[in-house]
Order: C-alpha cells, then sequence, then structure tokens
C-alpha cells in the first residue's frame, strides 16, 4: 500500500507555479530519487509532502497509517544551524518532539535518542558541542534526529551536499542501509546522478519535463538518458 499519493499536485511561490499536473506514489520499502535541473522545484515539493506548505492544486494523501508528524526530515542547513550552541545528545533528542504528549521528555525518549546516536557512530560524540563538528559529523547528527522522528519514512535534501567523496560515501552506505536492513522509505533529493542510480528504487524527474517510475525503466526513457548523458543538467 502506498504510504504517499500525490495527485494532480501543481506546486509553486508568490502565486507563480513551477510545477503543474504532477503524479506519483512512494510505497513502503521504496528509496526515491528527486532529480531534476536547478529551480525546478524539488525543495517546494518534498516541503508540500511534509505539509509544511500548502500545494496549488490536487492532493497529498498519507496511507497505511503514515502521520507526517512520523516522517524524519533532514532540510538542507543554514550557516546559522550549523552554528547551533547545543549538545548533539539534545539535538537529537529534539527529533523526538512530534511523539511528545507534554512539555517534558519521557525516558523512552531519551532511549530512542541514544539509540539513533549509537547506530549513526557518534556515541563518543554524544556530550560535543553541535557546531564543533565537521559537517560530515553534523550530517550523521541530524539523521540520528531525524530517525527520532521517522516511524515508517525519512525525506532528505541534499544530504551529502558539501561533503568531501569519503564522507559522502560513508553517508550513502548509512541511508542505504537503513533503507534495505531497517526497511524504512526513503525519498531524497539528489543533484548526484550517479548516486541516485546506484541507491534509487524508483526516480522522480521534476523540470520541463517529468517522469516518474522505476530506476531500470527511467535509465532507459528518452529524458533519463539525456539527463545521464548530460552529466544530470536538463537543458
Amino acid at each position: 500500500m502506498a504510504l504517499i499519493t500525490c495527485a494532480g499536485l501543481s506546486l509553486g511561490y508568490e502565486g507563480r507555479e513551477i510545477i503543474k499536473d504532477l503524479n506519483f506514489t512512494v510505497s513502503g520499502g521504496d528509496y526515491l530519487c528527486i532529480v531534476g535541473e536547478n529551480g525546478s522545484g524539488k525543495t517546494t515539493l518534498m516541503k508540500t509532502v511534509l505539509g509544511l506548505i500548502p500545494p496549488m492544486a490536487g492532493s497529498v494523501v498519507m496511507g497505511d497509517g503514515l502521520k507526517a508528524g512520523e516522517i524524519g526530515y533532514l532540510p538542507q542547513q543554514t550557516q546559522v544551524q550549523r552554528d547551533f550552541p547545543a549538545s548533539v545528545r539534545e539535538i537529537v533528542l529534539s527529533g523526538c518532539q512530534s511523539r511528545q504528549k507534554g512539555f517534558f521528555y519521557k525516558a523512552d525518549d531519551r532511549a530512542l535518542a541514544d539509540r539513533n546516536i549509537e547506530r549513526m557512530g557518534i556515541k563518543d560524540l554524544r556530550d560535543r558541542c553541535y557546531r564543533e563538528l565537521s559537517g560530515g559529523q553534523q550530517q550523521r547528527v541530524l539523521l540520528a534526529r531525524a530517525l527520532c522522528a521517522a516511524g515508517k519514512m525519512i525525506v532528505l535534501d541534499e544530504p551529502v551536499a558539501g561533503l568531501d567523496p569519503r564522507v559522502t560515501a560513508e553517508m550513502y552506505r548509512l541511508i542505504e542501509d537503513l533503507n534495505k536492513k531497517d526497511g524504512i522509505t526513503v525519498m531524497m533529493i539528489s543533484h548526484d546522478i550517479g548516486a541516485a542510480l546506484r541507491y534509487a528504487s524508483h526516480i522522480l524527474h521534476i523540470g520541463r519535463r517529468v517522469f516518474f517510475g522505476t530506476k531500470e525503466d527511467y535509465m532507459s526513457s528518452v529524458i533519463g538518458r539525456e539527463f545521464i548523458s548530460q552529466g544530470g543538467e536538463d537543458r
């Protein structure tokens, strides 16, 4: 059963439409990569799916018991966020806010945060100040935070942006393990078409042209072949 169904979706901002009549689904266990040229509306689409901004038309329907508060989200970071003066554990624990029914974290919230800290291999950073960490370490912290909110699904907006090749490979491996070993559904924006084709089960290409389907069908499609041959630039 589909976790998310987007039907007839039109998106934009300040009254300007940038995506029209978009249709796709995300099912349990999928690894969906969203690709396309800059300015095509990938982040706007992601925020709409998460319920952070309304669509101009169409609908986003969640199924199989999924709720918006049960989707872990790792957005692109701003410089202010990178300099946030809190400990690693405090940052990760804040991912439990959607689970709270009161003002204070409960013992099971703290236990979940500690499990995800260990899961991301950052136990030794638990008491460190977040802003003192490297970019790769910060992304692991934010992924652990997203997992505290994730019941069935995580949504990632360019999770390897600005990371060196070694750290990028480590992040992709962590995300792949969450999908394949833990069964967490992944929806990820990526400018790295090579990584998208390596890890994704499905591709959503948006821009002047639109494609949604399996990775294999995308690779054999006209839009996919052209995009791949141009190194991820839609012309």
